[in-house]
């Protein structure tokens, strides 16, 4: 989703040490350069450099700094949708990623770093040149292991740290390792030869580091002379850096036991970031018992193999590229490669087959944001060159993940892939066809819908297959919806609903009483109130979320078309409060042009107004607008705008509307549509019951920063930070700091909004 505090830099847990002139160098090219790639070989530091740069520049760029991982990535007409995801931006509608993206940030003050450009030199160059000439304020900060070579690239090469920057190094390193080490006159001769012979290369430093809990300086040297040289004399054509990167890696492999080993090398399976019991599930068996597995991975873990992260929240782990690779190779030596990557492709269909089952559960934003976090494995799974149907079954289990999870263009185009691959008529491509009509009405395809839908009605037909054909009535349906017939919609959901009753399929049966239900209300059918009922108490006995948000927001709409305005703001509120966490644009953005309404007809027009700018705001940043949802739509939003502008005049309105423009994620919207009335402030108070500095901290704190974020960004102490905390509390009589930041949301005025850019401009939000 579109993040409310731009920029996505990683925390580091270790100190940056030397490069001070490399650092100097960067952030006065970034003021004049718009295109500069550090280039470099393995393991010189460049990612770290790049890092440490770019977190020095976030004031410049008010837009934010972000960060996009492409180690991970494979096919080259993937870097586009990797931006995208690393920005945020929505993928929703049928538009390319590079479209998308050169809208974002068309009128943005941003600077990207993309990592690890060298196996996607050409995509990365050609989408660096599109984002360049769309957006002229946008700045591009590459690593690679050589040049883009497009026009106006600006290449710095990084070199090896000086002898005494890498001494300095070696020193930070081992003490975390060894408490009390310490380079001295005794020993400084033999730590300078042996990261002489490391060739100053950060890597292979900090692996040295880590062996130093049990060997001494000498023992280490030795043992990296021995390796350097047995390299050179084997591989007397591979260049110096590769070969002083791959002796680090040689010696550090053998230093590990067997196990260690046998889990080093399978886990290079994994494409990007993995979890616990991902590991256990892919790399036990065979030599590695599963109980074992937590051990030999935190001993990994240990020696600066293995890293610690955290991603969607959830603690991971990961592998740095040169390591992956080093391990790939020693996987494929061993000869059992094709076992450990089914094992991969069967766990990651589990996976995705559990969420799928379980999804009208209590677990739903939880097990979206696995997916997630799991997305670049998803992918490679997917790429197995397997069974074709297994691949079906797959890319259908994360029907939820493309089609709610914010994946659409990346799932039509892995549908259909799989589709090309697996022609023969069998049940679990009757089960890719719908999913494959689903995101196609989604994204406002119905032709495409249509085509999809026929050849699984035929199938079905051919197959004998009465659950296929369920389904197809039950899509039918909504793309009778999708094209304002509502009434052939309740006719085909009906039907779907008979049939998967029939077939005692109990999961299905409250899919499509869910859609009926929805029908009913938008139709005024008298039956919707009764209907919803039914499907929210199922819901709520369940924990289910989603779905009863689309229910009450359909009842919601019922009752407004009913006259009863406050039944329909309750109803609206509710459907919010269920959809946080879903990041859907669309329907967060239907959800509170409902609420506009129904505001409206109670004469806060100010507040209506604000609304209306908040619902514009979300359908922009997904390319679409209110009228999508259809003509009788266009006509309402037009009725509240004028209702709206005769109250306040066109500039009040278009003031309104900038200030509700603010709120362009659906966490932020969420937050601010069920600010409770009450508790939004007159223009007296309790906004001006704030100190200037106080409305400055509870900006930041609207926006997410801790504390010490905020010290460091209006530099102040961090106890001065937190003293200004505890005051904002007690003069606004909140308990938590989520309440200052709904308060903040809903209660900006002109002027606070005026500072809140220039503390985004502070903090490099």
């Amino acid at each position: 989703m579109a993040s409310s505090r731009a920029g996505n830099l990683p925390a580091t847990f270790t100190s940056f040490v030397g490069r001070q002139p490399e650092i100097a160098r960067i952030g006065s090219l970034l003021q004049t350069v718009r295109l500069l790639t550090l280039a470099g070989p393995g393991g010189v530091g460049k990612t770290r450099l790049a890092l440490e740069a770019a977190g020095g520049a976030v004031k410049a760029f008010s837009d934010g700094v972000w960060l996009v991982e492409l180690a991970p990535v494979r096919e080259p007409a993937a870097v586009a949708g990797a931006v995208a995801t690393a920005l945020g931006v929505p993928d929703r509608g049928a538009r390319p990623a590079v479209e998308r993206l050169a809208g974002f940030l068309a009128q943005r003050r941003a600077l990207i770093v993309l990592d690890n450009c060298e196996h996607l030199a050409h995509a990365c160059a050609e989408l660096t040149k599109a984002l360049l000439s769309a957006a002229p304020e946008l700045h591009v900060l590459a690593t690679s292991r050589h040049a883009l070579d497009i026009m106006g690239e600006h290449v710095l090469t990084v070199p090896p740290l000086s002898p005494q920057e890498a001494v300095s190094l070696l020193q930070d390193r081992a003490i975390a390792v060894r408490p009390g080490f310490q380079v001295s006159e005794v020993n400084r001769e033999r730590v300078s030869r042996l990261c002489a012979d490391l060739d100053g290369l950060p890597l292979a430093i900090e692996l040295a580091a880590s062996r130093l809990r049990a060997l001494t300086v000498d023992q280490l040297a030795d043992r990296l002379g021995d390796r350097f040289a047995l390299l050179t004399s084997q591989c007397p054509t591979a260049l110096p850096h590769q070969r002083t990167l791959r002796g680090t890696i040689d010696w550090s492999y053998e230093l590990c036991t067997p196990a260690e080993r046998l889990l080093w090398n399978r886990l290079c399976v994994f494409a990007g970031s993995f979890a616990l019991d991902a590991v256990e599930g892919v790399c036990a068996g065979d030599g590695i018992a599963e109980g074992e597995v937590l051990d030999l991975l935190d001993r990994l873990v240990v020696q600066s193999v293995v890293l610690t992260t955290e991603t969607e929240g959830l603690p991971r782990y990961r592998l740095l590229e040169t390591i992956r690779q080093y391990g790939r190779e020693r996987l494929m030596e061993s000869g059992e490669v094709e076992t450990v990557l089914l094992r991969h492709r069967d766990f990651f269909r589990a996976l995705a087959q559990r969420g799928y089952d379980d999804w009208y559960g209590p677990d739903q934003v939880r097990e979206l944001a696995r997916l997630r976090a799991d997305h670049p494995d998803l992918l490679a799974a997917l790429d197995h060159d397997g069974d074709p149907r297994a691949r079906l079954v797959l890319v259908t289990a994360l029907t939820f993940h493309w089609c709610v999870g914010g994946f659409l263009t990346e799932g039509r185009r892995q549908i259909d892939r799989a589709l090309v691959a697996a022609p023969e008529p069998t049940p679990e491509r009757g089960r890719a066809l719908w999913v494959a009509a689903w995101v196609g009405l989604i994204q406002g395809d119905l032709a495409a819908a249509d085509r999809r839908l026929d050849e699984a009605e035929a199938l079905g037909e051919q197959l004998g297959d009465l659950a296929l054909g369920a389904h197809v009535s039950g899509f039918r349906g909504m793309a009778a919806h999708c094209r304002g017939q509502t009434e052939k919609s309740i006719s085909w959901y009906e039907e779907a609903l008979a049939a998967v009753t029939a077939l005692g399929d109990e999961r299905e049966t409250t899919s499509w009483l869910l859609s009926l239900a929805a029908a009913q209300a938008y139709a005024g059918d008298p039956r919707a109130a009764e209907t919803g009922r039914q499907v929210i108490s199922a819901f709520e006995a369940s924990g289910e979320r989603w779905g009863r948000s689309q229910v009450l927001m359909a009842l919601g709409h019922d009752a407004w078309a009913r006259g009863d305005r406050e039944a329909a703001k309750a109803l609206v509120r509710s459907a919010l409060e269920n959809m946080r966490g879903f990041n859907d644009y669309a329907m967060v953005a239907w959800m509170i042009e409902l609420l506009a309404w129904a505001t409206a007809s109670g004469r806060d027009h100010g507040r209506a107004a604000r609304l209306l700018g908040v619902s514009r705001a979300l359908c922009r940043v997904v390319g679409t607008s209110i009228s999508a949802f259809g003509p009788q739509v266009a006509e309402w939003h037009r009725c509240c705008e004028g209702a709206v502008v005769d109250a306040l005049g066109l500039a009040g309105y278009a003031q309104a509307l900038a200030e509700g423009g603010l709120y362009d994620s659906p966490g932020r919207a969420i937050d601010y549509a069920l600010i409770p009335a009450a508790e939004r402030p007159s223009p007296a108070t309790p906004a001006d019951a704030l100190t200037r500095r106080e409305r400055q901290v509870a900006a930041l704190v609207a926006e997410g920063l801790s504390n010490r974020q905020i010290s460091s960004a209006l530099g102040m102490s961090p106890r001065t930070a937190d003293r200004h905390v505890q005051n904002i509390l007690g003069k606004l009589g909140f308990g938590s700091r989520a309440r200052i930041a709904s308060w903040w949301s809903a209660s900006q005025v002109p002027g606070d909004l005026t500072e809140l850019k220039g503390l985004k401009g502070l903090t490099g939000l």
